[in-house]
């Protein structure tokens, strides 16, 4: 029997897991921003701006968007330990590990089957990662560790070695079913194709026909054009069987020079060469940019308030142009200056944006204003032709739909008025919020014949029998209400539930922060935990 070894990455506390509450998002229509008019045949108005704790907007994220997202991009904080500073090494790996964990899980179950996720990481957690995304999505989905030339100046007060890149992880949610974009062919590449010879199958650029190695089968002897005798070197021969020499010639795929005495080259046609070309894994700044670039776009937008850690328009532009097409939907939930929706938007792309940082709003959404009016003439706008359009929506999480009373006991939420209530109830019980017009009793559905009730009043039997009636027969319907009287018996098509307590289980009430801060941590567990990799064996 073969014995399997399966290599797990594990960590002080990787047991505890959040019981994420499902929020709803709220609008600030004072604070979404939409073009005055169409720009564009494409203009796209739907995008989202979120404001809060990022695991948290994800998974409010989740039933609606559940399987839509080709591409996430995500620049998380990159534990360089300054965020952990009361806490020791291994703690500090674990907490980040930990925090990482349950935000992968959500982007994986947003991401749709063709799907792609890129992470920008340094060395101090970049390997870590790595093992935490084969666990998470399966090693097989690893797609490339991309070398990112983040720096081109020498720092010569670095310590050992001078550390000028950054990681690019490409995860896929399912390889066999990836779909990535090849690379536009530059100018420069097709000017190495000539025609020399007036081939009516137009440019051309030769290939060597030598292999570095000896095979007897193709060691033998070609007569040129000229009448000249070659044969490959010694230790090489033809990639070419002798069959296909004849062939070769007559089709006008062998080059013998001008003269016809030259060692043949095998002809590649422009016109048969693909139509763009495969992304390499080291990305140059002179190609995408560098930090230094991305420092001068965010001072060009806001030089009173510099933000620390920007990426430059055009690496962001680059993922996208690989993993992406017009539409598509992106997603960034460590969004910082509004890097990922500006080049999203400008690329005609929809988006998804969130941050919890006040930043959202002296950042982002004053950046977004001059990407929506025209006015941002910086990074890829040129690059792009962008004239402006479209536009976001601006959302809030919720708060906590329970809160404490003065008795220490957990009540609905002042803040919530009856359509929240019902949202909120009906993304709890998974059911899709869509509010009959004409039918009271109809708050959501989540097939054809099974909706939804929500209502803050106690019912009597008799309010329950008309429900049971005007629902009749092949339908059903949950009745979510404070109080009922009476049985639920003797009504075959309702369900009945009593808030808060059919729900008090269900989630961690009135947590509105899990970001990386470290107040928002747990205290530090015995020193003598230590973070390992386990090799565990399975048969």
């Amino acid at each position: 029997m073969i014995r399997k070894q399966k290599l797990e990455l594990t960590w002080i506390g990787k047991e505890n897991r959040a019981q994420l509450e499902p929020r709803i998002l709220v609008e600030d229509p004072k604070k979404s921003y939409h073009a005055l008019q169409h720009v564009g045949k494409r203009d796209i108005f739907d995008n989202k701006l979120i404001f809060g704790d990022n695991l948290l907007a994800l998974k409010a994220l989740e039933q609606d968007y559940a399987g839509t997202v080709k591409c996430v991009f995500i620049d998380p904080p990159y534990n360089t330990g300054s965020a952990f500073e009361h806490y020791d090494d291994g703690v500090e790996h674990s907490l980040w590990l930990s925090l990482m964990r349950d935000r992968l899980e959500l982007i994986k179950r947003l991401l749709s089957v063709e799907g792609s996720l890129w992470i920008t990481i340094d060395d101090n957690e970049a390997h870590y990662l790595k093992v935490l995304c084969d666990e998470i999505f399966g090693r097989r989905n690893f797609v490339s560790n991309g070398i990112w030339q983040k720096k081109f100046s020498p720092q010569n007060d670095a310590k050992f070695i001078d550390n000028n890149h950054d990681h690019i992880l490409v995860i896929a949610k399912d390889i066999s079913a990836l779909e990535l974009n090849l690379l536009p062919r530059t100018a420069e590449m097709d000017s190495r194709y000539k025609n020399p010879d007036n081939d009516p199958r137009g440019p051309w650029t030769s290939g060597d026909s030598l292999r570095r190695e000896y095979r007897e089968y193709a060691y033998y002897e070609i007569t040129t054009p000229a009448g000249r005798k070659v044969l490959p070197p010694p230790g090489s021969s033809w990639r070419f069987n002798k069959e296909e020499v004849p062939r070769l010639i007559a089709d006008n795929r062998l080059w013998f020079g001008v003269d016809g005495k030259g060692v043949p080259r095998i002809k590649r046609f422009l016109s048969d060469v693909k139509n763009g070309i495969i992304p390499q894994s080291i990305w140059l700044h002179e190609s995408v940019g560098n930090t230094q670039e991305a420092k001068k776009e965010t001072i060009a937008l806001n030089s009173t308030d510099i933000f620390d850690t920007p990426k430059p328009e055009r690496l962001l532009s680059r993922v996208l142009e690989i993993a992406t097409n017009p539409g598509d939907l992106v997603l960034d939930s460590f969004l910082g200056s509004g890097t990922t929706a500006a080049v999203a938007h400008k690329m005609g792309r929809r988006w998804i944006g969130i941050e919890l940082g006040e930043h959202c709003h002296t950042h982002c959404i004053p950046r977004l204003k001059k990407v929506i009016d025209g006015e941002d003439p910086g990074g890829i706008t040129k690059a792009v032709n962008w004239k402006g359009g479209g536009g976001f929506r601006y959302y809030k999480l919720a708060p906590s739909l329970l809160e404490k009373d003065k008795w220490d006991n957990w009540v609905i939420s002042k803040e919530y008025n009856a359509a929240m209530l019902a949202e909120a109830l009906c993304k709890l019980e998974g059911f899709t919020y869509a509010p009959s017009d004409s039918l009271y009793w109809q708050h959501g559905h989540s097939t054809e014949q099974d909706f939804i009730y929500v209502t803050t009043a106690s019912l009597t039997h008799a309010q329950l029998q008309q429900l049971s009636d005007e629902v009749g027969l092949g339908r059903t319907l949950l009745v979510v209400c404070t109080s009922f009287r009476g049985s639920q018996e003797g009504y075959p098509n309702l369900t009945v539930k009593k808030i808060p307590k059919a729900v008090l289980n269900r989630c961690e009430w009135g947590k509105d922060d899990y970001s990386l801060k470290v107040e928002n941590l747990p205290a530090a567990p015995p020193k003598q935990g230590q973070l390992e990799l386990f090799d565990k064996g399975g048969e």
